[in-house]
């Protein structure tokens, strides 16, 4: 797409003299004095938050302790505390010309004398013959490897550059000399320089939400950054040509496999992007029209379940955080008043654009990101994704949320025909999703992880075998049908489980939802069906009741309840509390034709 657009239309022929990336310096002071008072109560807030905090240490022990210990947390801690709080300084600057820049410069020094910019669990390239982790346990400082925050601390950087610029070479230009030196030395020259980084899609083409995340920071650094007109363009346009390699990884239904939580990082990055693009060419850049963006923008709203919740097969929070200035401004440039509705009602505040991984564009852009419309109540509608295999039906209050696909997608769970069950916006049969990430997320230890296994999704285990990782376990024969889904489920396990065919189907009815696996084996065996709750059960002779919803249960099959107290904190962010594993046991078979029928529960308040 970009390059097709970029060889008749070259990008030095594209570009303002002066790229206006609508972000005003401290020393406009007019629009510093303008933010509204709600968003100025919150800035002060934030900045106290911060103000009495000493920049940590980062320490190599930290950084060992990944592959030590396997934690994360040891180094990251450190890392985005001296992140968020350099922000939280150089916004107290901007908000008064009195403000010493002395937490500015401090944070500025310490993060310019890091030895490495990427954190611990990043340190090794992963492309084809690239060595373990265990082997470089530390960074090389004279082989810079960019990852999502190195590319983030460039970006960071370069914006406290240019909003306190002035100020900062009054006390001296040597800070801002370091800050170009460090970001050029340590991500645009690498950048230019190499394509092994396998995120550029060179080589390898299995791309996620690192290419265009890690673009969006890369391309705003360079645009404040470069003074040369010709090496910006240069660098805009080898960045257009990986978001190409990354577009062709996208299905054209838009969908992302890692959930709507990633969205903030994959179609809210590639806005990051095209917005970029247009500023920086005064308008003569845009995509908006094609259809392959406008279905990667509006994912989200295809995700949506409603009441904070969201469709969260994989690695995806049930109550994601989401950035609902970038789903109002997608709205603004798609004029889709449901998108910018979404964004009204995620809005969230200036502080959470940090919380996770301070993304500090994204909290100036909210800052003067006024939306002049007002959003509409727009109803939402039923969705069918056929490349990602998502299908989400809504009825009477309550939402189906159906899932096919492989078992070889990014931030993977093995969970290829498992579904959710919603009932006024409160959640019945859920998903589990995400905890906070370890050295074992992304290693070959990752199934021993109880929630991407498929034994703690919606699924049945057939004979004792599990659903298996891999791109090969997939669904087939997937159809759409006007209230909900069925699919061939028996390519989703090994043949070891012995199954002829699995042909699940799953509907709304009029006041509920029905589960039918219908399943032949190649001999008798036993079959378990899990169903992962989100309250208490209580079950009777024939019924189970959790909530707002109730089940019916064959009286042939054995029950068990298991508890699984959430202590994990992120997952307790979307479950405090505990979830509720139900299995439903059937003796030795070769066939069976099992019937789930699930109705709101009309006691529940």
């Amino acid at each position: 797409m970009f390059a097709e657009y970029l060889r008749c239309h070259p990008l030095a022929s594209l570009l303002a003299r002066s790229p206006d990336l609508r972000i005003p310096t401290a020393a406009d002071r007019e629009r510093w004095e303008r933010i509204s008072p709600g968003h100025s109560r919150e800035l002060r807030e934030l900045i106290g938050q911060y103000a009495g905090l000493p920049y940590p240490p980062r320490t190599a022990t930290g950084f060992l302790a990944f592959v030590g210990s396997g934690s994360r947390k040891a180094d990251e801690e450190p890392y985005f505390l001296r992140r968020r709080k350099l922000c939280a300084a150089a916004l107290a600057c901007c908000l008064s010309e009195e403000e010493a820049p002395d937490g500015v410069i401090d944070g500025l020094w310490c993060v310019c004398e890091e030895t490495s910019w990427v954190i611990s669990a990043h340190n090794v390239n992963p492309i084809p013959g690239a060595p373990a982790a265990s082997d470089y346990p530390l960074p090389d400082p004279d082989r810079p490897y960019v990852d999502l925050f190195s590319a983030q601390t460039a970006m960071i950087l370069s914006l406290v550059r240019h909003l306190l610029r002035d100020r900062l070479d009054r006390v001296s230009p040597m800070l801002c000399e370091r800050i170009e030196r460090e970001i050029s030395r340590r991500v645009l020259r690498p950048f230019m320089e190499t394509d092994d980084f396998w995120w550029m899609g060179v080589k390898r083409r299995d791309l996620n939400n690192w290419t265009p995340w890690i673009l969006s920071s890369i391309m705003l650094s360079a645009c404040l950054i470069l003074a040369d007109a010709s090496a910006l363009a240069a660098l805009l346009d080898r960045a257009c040509r990986m978001l190409d390699r990354w577009l062709d990884a996208v299905p054209d239904d838009g969908g992302c496999d890692e959930g709507a939580g990633y969205w903030n990082m994959a179609g809210g990055a590639l806005l990051d992007c095209l917005q970029l693009l247009e500023d920086a060419t005064e308008g003569r850049m845009t995509f908006w029209d094609e259809p392959k963006i406008r279905a990667i923008l509006r994912f989200p709203l295809a995700a949506e379940i409603g009441n904070g919740w969201f469709v969260n097969f994989a690695d995806c929070d049930a109550r994601p955080f989401l950035s609902g200035e970038r789903l109002q401004c997608a709205g603004e440039k798609l004029r889709d008043p449901a998108l910018f509705a979404l964004g009204c009602r995620c809005r969230g505040t200036l502080a959470a654009q940090l919380n996770d991984t301070p993304h500090f564009i994204r909290l100036l852009r909210m800052l003067f990101h006024d939306p002049r419309q007002q959003a509409a109540d727009v109803p939402r509608e039923d969705v069918w994704l056929p490349d990602l295999q998502v299908r989400v039906v809504r009825r009477n209050g309550l939402t189906l949320c159906c899932k096919g696909g492989h078992n070889g997608e990014s931030h993977n769970h093995n969970d290829v025909g498992s579904f959710m069950l919603y009932a006024d916006g409160l959640p019945g049969i859920v998903d589990a999703g995400n905890m906070t990430y370890t050295a074992k997320t992304f290693s070959a230890e990752r199934y021993t992880l109880w929630n991407v296994r498929a034994a703690y999704h919606n699924l049945p285990v057939v004979g004792g075998h599990e659903q298996q990782p891999g791109r090969e376990y997939a669904a087939e024969q997937a159809q759409c049908l006007p209230d909900g889904l069925s699919l061939e489920l028996r390519g989703a396990y090994a043949p070891e489980a012995g199954i002829r065919s699995f042909r699940r189907t799953m509907t709304l009815t009029g006041n509920g939802c029905e589960i039918l696996d219908q399943i032949c084996l190649t001999r008798s065996q036993p079959v378990v069906w899990v169903f992962m709750l989100r309250n208490r059960p209580e079950i009777t002779r024939d019924a189970l009741t959790a909530g707002s919803i109730r089940m019916t249960l064959p009286e042939e099959m054995k029950r068990a309840v298991e508890e699984i107290p959430i202590k994990d904190e992120r997952m307790s962010r979307s479950f405090p509390g505990s979830l509720w594993r139900i299995t439903l046991s059937a003796g030795p078979r070769d066939m069976f034709d099992m019937k789930f029928t699930v109705r709101r529960n009309s006691t529940h308040a």
